[in-house]
């Protein structure tokens, strides 16, 4: 009879638990202390997604740079594309990156801007199939404020041989939002000027945003030194706006499909939703379609 129950009790929480916790041997996100200590972990590879010119002037001992600009390209009219697949694999592989890495995004802590930057970094790793990704909290600007040491030497990892198995289902188009949009939860992730139409960029088309869609900025996930915030304020704020379902299928959209990321990094790798999805158009590619319905000075 124990044992049945144990049974029960073990099959219970499996359907609790998110099975990216069963899969990670590093946290989400990790502190400035725990990169410090693990500095000599030879299954730790920092990736600094900065400028090549501010590495050089001083980065994390033993940190690889790998420019945002690799990451994300400019395809046609959008901007934050994902690049071909082959190019990312050799970016990925360049930098030293295997299966058993653990590995931990660094940039900087500017902005919104920049820390969305480091959270697309994180997403375009997981799309290629890898689960021990972690973001630098706070940033290089929080190692930097707290004096922690700092090399400008080059680190030229050794190549590794890994094969990735593209995460395909967490991308979608903008045919596939416009099949799913009065199903799914629509997440506009802009500050809400841009979400009430009040503001654009001069990239976007037209204001508006999809119908259906509810706001969540990304901008609120972080404190004003670049943080982020506690789980409990941000477990609160999804469940208030998204709701407390965790499998339902949720569709994450910005501007260019950068900003987004952030909340699709908090959503699935933080508090457990298990089905988010990130449209990688976004506004900048749904506004020129004069098919893809678009509302104005609405919250739906």
């Amino acid at each position: 009879m124990k044992t049945r129950i144990s049974v029960h009790l073990f099959l219970a929480l499996l359907l609790i638990v998110p099975l990216t916790l069963f899969a990670r041997d590093i946290t989400p996100v990790v502190s400035t202390e725990w990169v410090e200590k693990n500095l000599d972990n030879a299954k730790l590879r920092i990736i600094d997604i900065r400028k090549v010119e501010e590495y050089k002037e001083g980065h994390i001992p033993g940190a690889v740079s790998a420019f945002y600009g690799t990451w994300a390209i400019k395809r046609g009219d959008l901007q934050n594309e994902l690049p071909a697949l082959d190019d990312l694999a050799d970016t990925i592989t360049s930098a030293g990156i295997s299966r058993e890495s653990l590995v931990v995004v660094v940039g900087k802590a500017d902005n919104a801007g920049e820390l969305t930057n480091i959270s697309r970094v994180a997403w375009t790793l997981a799309y290629a199939g890898l689960s021990n990704v972690s973001i630098l909290d706070g940033g290089y600007n929080k190692w930097m404020a707290e004096k922690k040491q700092v090399s400008q030497e080059t680190t030229k990892p050794t190549s590794s041989d890994y094969k990735p198995v593209w995460n395909k289902a967490i991308v979608v188009n903008k045919d596939y939002v416009l099949q799913r949009m009065k199903k799914a939860a629509l997440v506009d992730v802009r500050l809400p000027d841009y979400f009430f139409d009040v503001s654009k960029f001069d990239f976007v088309a037209k204001p508006g945003h999809i119908p259906g869609a509810v706001c969540l900025p990304s901008a609120w996930i972080f404190t004003k030194d670049g943080t982020f915030k506690g789980k409990e304020d941000l477990e609160a704020m999804a469940a208030g706006v998204i709701g407390k379902d965790k499998s339902k299928e949720i569709i994450v959209y910005c501007d260019t499909g950068k900003v987004c990321t952030a909340w699709w990094y908090i959503l699935t790798e933080v508090l457990g939703y298990k089905n988010v999805k990130t449209y990688d158009g976004s506004t900048e590619e749904w506004a020129k379609d004069p098919k893809a319905p678009f509302v104005k000075y609405t919250r739906k």
